[in-house]
């Protein structure tokens, strides 16, 4: 029997996901940047962030603006790198069983009566 991949839980959750993927790409984004990539909204962006960083996957820091404001850069943390880099592999390696699951539902769907399995009849 295989064993699957855990995926882990706090990644595994569709805005933590795209956050950690665009700071993947990015490096560091600030809070208005992530805001506009995800279109999320403040608290919703705010509770994810908070989330990743009391886990330790991002980091943050306050810097200047031109408005006088200061801004919150988020990165991801060298746990944060690895966390998602080895979720990535993990979901990866879901894939293929994805791909032979959805040919069994779409089999069982077309042909109501059989039980996913292939026809041997004739053989």
């Amino acid at each position: 029997m295989t064993t699957l991949p855990v995926l882990d839980p706090l990644l595994h959750q569709p805005v933590r996901t795209q956050i950690a993927a665009y700071l993947a790409g990015r490096g560091e984004a600030t809070f208005a940047e992530l805001k506009r990539a995800l279109a999320a909204t403040d608290g919703n962006l705010d509770a994810h962030l908070t989330r990743l960083l009391a886990a330790g996957y991002l980091e943050s820091r306050k810097e200047a603006s031109a408005a006088g404001r200061p801004q919150t850069v988020y990165s991801l943390t060298a746990a944060g790198r690895h966390a998602f880099a080895t979720y990535v592999v993990a979901l990866s390696a879901l894939l293929p069983t994805m791909v032979e699951t959805d040919e069994l539902l779409r089999n069982a769907l077309a042909n109501p009566g059989s039980r996913g399995e292939e026809s041997t009849s004739g053989v």
